[in-house]
Parts: structure tokens; sequence; C-alpha cells
């Protein structure tokens, strides 16, 4: 069978179809711009590759930056709600894609859990029934799978605006996020560090203070995360956490602000509790050509 994945982020999105096995077949990615313009490439891309297989896709997935509307129920269903993004507020994401393909469920999630789907059944947590996914990068946000299904609620997990402790020597007066002065976003997503030092993360030298800073804010935010959740693990992905210095930085700085309170063989090892994901960049995208196939089969 043909199935179709759309991860959907506020820079980018991927799209891609996938088999039976999860293997990408085809890919395309494009910079998110407006929604008419950004959802028709989508649409445009799994089209053709119908044409060009002369099969139909049995199922797509869609995981989308957010917040959005996960209530069936709901008016807003399938939205984008209040985005920084401009342009994307009430954006409806699956409405467009449900007009193009009517006959063809259609599954959507936030593109954190849907990642951490991908990981859970590819990937990195294929061992873990519990754990968290977090992506820095653009923004910060994350996904957790709870029994081995994504975690909902009220709304959805919005861990990126967790709030932090500003550093006393944090040059940056006030993280960037428009709606809190000190969340984990605001203060070690990719355009903080950029708005701290003046110039893009990724051109920092590995031993720049920048990440010592960096590894000091996500620590905090996983110290919480493990207290809350008790996860089994954390994967740490985005384009941030390509800077493999943080790894141990981040560990160590975990195992000190617990100081000994959490007792378990798995966290004496942090090497393998909190690690980068399995699928690399594709995370995402083959998570939502899983959630396309959960779809299929009735559930997700």
């Amino acid at each position: 069978m043909l199935f179709g994945g759309i991860e959907g982020g506020g820079t980018k999105f991927v799209c891609a179809v996938g088999d039976d096995s999860g293997e990408i077949l085809a890919r395309q990615r494009f910079p998110t711009v407006t929604p008419q313009t950004t959802l028709h490439q989508a649409i445009t891309f799994l089209k053709n590759q119908e044409v060009l297989r002369g099969e139909r896709i049995a199922a797509i997935g869609i995981g989308s930056f957010g917040p959005v509307d996960l209530d069936p129920a709901s008016e807003h269903y399938g939205h984008i709600t209040r985005t920084p993004k401009p342009g994307w507020a009430f954006a409806d994401v699956v409405g467009s894609v449900q007009l193009a393909f009517p006959d063809v469920p259609v599954a959507f999630d936030t593109d954190v859990n849907t990642a951490a789907l991908g990981e859970h059944r590819w990937g990195a947590a294929q061992d873990w029934n519990t754990f968290a996914y977090l992506t820095v990068g653009t923004g910060i946000g994350g996904g957790v799978i709870v029994d081995g299904r994504m975690l909902h609620g009220l709304i959805h997990p919005e861990m990126g605006h967790v709030l932090l402790p500003r550093r006393d020597d944090d040059p940056l007066a006030r993280g960037v996020c428009p709606f809190h002065p000190n969340c984990l976003e605001g203060l070690a997503s990719g355009p903080s560090l950029e708005a701290r030092w003046n110039v893009p993360g990724e051109t920092l030298s590995p031993d720049h203070p920048a990440w010592d800073l960096e590894a000091y804010y996500l620590a905090h935010a996983l110290a919480d995360f493990m207290c809350t959740l008790s996860p089994q693990g954390i994967i740490l992905g985005g384009s941030v956490m390509h800077q493999q210095q943080l790894f141990p930085l981040i560990r160590q700085k975990v195992h000190d602000l617990l100081n000994g309170y959490l007792v378990h063989p798995r966290l004496d090892d942090l090497d393998s509790f909190i690690v980068p994901p399995g699928l690399n960049d594709d995370a995402g995208v083959r998570g939502a050509i899983a959630l396309a196939q959960a779809a299929l089969a009735g559930g997700v």
C-alpha cells in the first residue's frame, strides 16, 4: 500500500510517500510560506505520486506545527490555532487535504507527537512505552508517548512553553517568545541563540559559552519533565541538537539538578536515557506515515 506523510513545520514542510514497512519511496521539502501555497504544494506532491506509481494513496498522516486543535468535536478540528507564524492562525490543514482526497482517511496530530510516534515505531524508542520527544530548532516543541499512545488531553502538550529561571549571566534580557518572557522556546530555540549572540547558532564554535547556557535551559526543562512524566527516556532532535557537544553538557546538568533524588538503574546511564533520534531528521515525516497507517487500521 501507499501512504502519504506530511510534516508541517514553521520553517519547512516535508512530504513523503511510504510503503507498508514505513520506508520512504519519495519525498519533497519546501519552505513554509502562506497556507494556500504550502498546502497546495503538499497536495500536488501526493497527487503526482499517485499518478507516477499508478496507485491510490490509502491514508494520509499530518504532523503539524501548532498549537493545533485535535478535538474531532470542535468546529476548529484540524486547524492551527493561535500560532505566532504570520498568516497561519486558524489555517484549516485537515480540511484542505481532505477536500483533495475525499475518500481517504486523514489523521492529524502535532509535529512532535508525530515524530515521537515515528521514533516509537522505527527509531530510538522502540523499547520504550513511555517517553518524551523534544525538538529544538526554530521553535521548541515536545511530544509524549504514554503506554504506547500519543498524549493529548485538554489540548496537547506545549512543552516548549514551560517557564524557566533565567540565568543571571544571560546576555539576552528577554526571551524571543512573544507570549512569555522566560519560557523554554524563548530562551533556547534557534532564534534565541541568534538574538543573544548576533550570529546564527550553527556558526558558533563548539566551545563557545552559548552551548553551556543552552544546556542549562534544556537541562532544567528535562529535569522537570522527568519528575512530571517519569519517562523511560528522552529524545532530543531538531537543528540545534545537531550540535553534538550539547548532549554531554545536558546530561551532566540534568544529573546535577536531580541530585540523586530519582532512583532507578536506567538513570545511572544518562547516555542511554537522553539520546538523539534514531531516525535522524526523518522522525517527523516517517511518524506521519505511521500516523497514516494507524488511521487506516482504525485508530491512532
